[in-house]
């Protein structure tokens, strides 16, 4: 009789699973149960972003600050498993003129003694050299930025910014510009020309832009966003941390991309690089923490954009670069300088990618996925496509 014990003691332990509905056991290894918790409450916002199979925008700002109040490292590593990719796109950034500009932390207004000179428009020629430069370095996408307010009576400005978007696509490289607010005409000039996509940030919520910007209004930056989309050109706009804004303004400034008529293809996280002689320039930096709340939550919330460390990248560490490319980063600007702001250089990014296993993004890699995933093409035709950096397109 004591020979069967052992089996009863089996049968009744199966009894037992069975009336309780005991959830499976664990896996025998590892530090981590593998089995997730018992979950009864409602689907949470972020439930609900990871389950997604489109990109929404419909976001409300409800949804959106939950997903920022998010525990930092849940959130983290949800931005990661939405999209996350080896592929980092690689731009310079070209100055091209300073004008007169009341934004209160502009280093280029010539409202502010910054010790920065008023100078006149590049030569195209110049332009194309600093191109041949950032190509021959790695850069994929040259961008040329003129402190404008808007295109009024810049005829030969523009005729020169064609000739320039012409000359660089001609490298084989995409090409963006910013020239600050533009109609729909001027739009679809430089589209013809062959500009790639056009920068004109938001910079920060609705509620907080006042504060720091008068020159425009936030309804003007947002019809320049909407006649750059009419004109068949991808939207780049973002924002700038550090402002002396409050975490409810990175969820404002995320609410109003996310919920335009179709997300940006690019995204630019800028964090304020302060400026002596600027109303900003004694402005306390702008914490990590709230860098990767903003990057990790505009991952989560529009999956297919490219979301770009920006300005201020040179205060980050190598170690929190990496984190922001796990959470959802994948596009840094690169070179000598951004506009008046010291820049990671060629030399110093090619040694982190190495290190960490990432690579540059190519040229048009983003179009060639986005037209790969809306082709018509049999399953099969498709797998012998070349293979392009998942997730990245918009």
């Amino acid at each position: 009789m004591r020979g069967h014990r052992p089996h009863l003691l089996v049968k009744s332990c199966r009894a037992w699973l069975q009336e309780t509905k005991a959830p499976p056991m664990v896996r025998a290894y590892g530090a981590v149960s593998a089995v997730s918790p018992q979950v009864t409450t409602p689907p949470s916002a972020l439930d609900n972003a990871l389950a997604a199979t489109a990109p929404r925008t419909n976001w409300t700002k409800e949804e959106i600050k939950e997903l920022y109040d998010t525990p930092l490292m849940q959130l983290a590593f949800a931005a990661a498993s939405i999209n996350w990719t080896q592929s980092i796109s690689s731009s310079s950034l070209r100055r091209s003129a300073k004008a007169d500009l009341t934004f209160t932390q502009c280093a280029q207004s010539s409202r502010y003694q910054t010790g920065l000179k008023a100078s006149k428009m590049v030569t195209v020629d110049s332009v194309l050299d600093a191109a041949r430069i950032a190509k021959e370095n790695g850069s994929t996408r040259f961008c040329m930025g003129a402190a404008w307010r808007d295109m009024r009576g810049r005829k030969s400005g523009l005729r020169n910014i064609k000739a320039m978007v012409n000359g660089v696509r001609d490298m084989g490289m995409e090409v963006c510009v910013t020239l600050g607010m533009i109609d729909l005409a001027q739009a679809k000039e430089l589209k013809e020309a062959g500009l790639t996509a056009y920068n004109h940030n938001v910079d920060t919520s609705r509620d907080f832009y006042p504060s720091v910007i008068s020159t425009r209004t936030y309804d003007e930056r947002l019809q320049t966003i909407q006649n750059v989309r009419d004109a068949g050109l991808n939207v780049c706009t973002g924002g700038i941390l550090g402002l002396g804004e409050k975490p409810s303004d990175h969820v404002g400034l995320i609410h109003t991309v996310a919920t335009l008529p179709s997300h940006p293809e690019s995204f630019p996280v800028n964090t304020l690089v302060p400026i002596k002689g600027t109303p900003m320039g004694d402005n306390a930096p702008s914490p990590f923490d709230a860098t990767l709340r903003t990057i990790a939550t505009a991952r989560v919330v529009m999956p297919r954009t490219i979301i770009r460390l920006a300005a201020g990248r040179t205060t980050l560490s190598e170690e929190q670069q990496i984190l922001c490319f796990m959470a959802g980063a994948n596009a840094v600007f690169t070179g000598e300088k951004m506009l008046t702001t010291a820049c990671n250089g060629w030399d110093e990014d090619r040694i982190i990618f190495d290190k960490w296993g990432l690579r540059p993004m190519e040229s048009f890699e983003v179009e060639a996925l986005r037209e790969l995933v809306t082709t018509a093409a049999p399953l099969e035709s498709q797998r012998e496509a070349p293979v392009v950096a998942v997730g990245a397109a918009a």
